[in-house]
């Protein structure tokens, strides 16, 4: 099966890419908006997911894996929700802005951009490779 791409979004203050690496791995819970949850339940393990700096840094800052397809989410009091597992993989050399995203019409397409009130969004192999380049970073090998 082909590998997916994603693109999570996480306020730095909350839950910042130091902290999945300080911890080595995480949970991403607490979506609470239907489409960004499906988007969790269509992830599988060995998918990688773009790590976003929202709110004031607006930035791709790193890449992580994701290690655990969608279970119950144990944060919900109500509903029907799922979240995953992470571990980071990289960081990245130099974050992404949304900026600069926004002013190269190559990711017009982006939902990040198209769909900015998303927190988990679907990314190309394109875009991801694209953004990893801009990022001036590169993937381990066998990742």
């Amino acid at each position: 099966m082909a590998k997916s791409y994603w693109l999570l979004k996480s306020e730095p203050d909350a839950y910042s890419y130091a902290d999945l690496v300080k911890a080595g791995r995480g949970s991403w819970d607490g979506v609470r908006n239907f489409e960004a949850r499906n988007n969790l339940r269509a992830m599988r393990a060995h998918d990688l997911g773009l790590f976003y700096h929202s709110v004031k840094e607006r930035s791709v800052v790193g890449v992580m894996k994701i290690t655990r397809e969608a279970y119950p989410d144990p944060t919900a009091t109500e509903g029907d929700w799922s979240m995953v597992d992470v571990e980071p993989v990289v960081p990245f050399e130099v974050p992404v802005t949304l900026s600069q995203l926004k002013a190269d019409p190559a990711f017009s397409e982006l939902l990040l951009i198209r769909r900015s009130r998303l927190s988990v969004v679907p990314v190309t192999a394109e875009h991801f490779r694209a953004i990893l380049k801009l990022g001036d970073t590169r993937l381990p090998r066998g990742v």
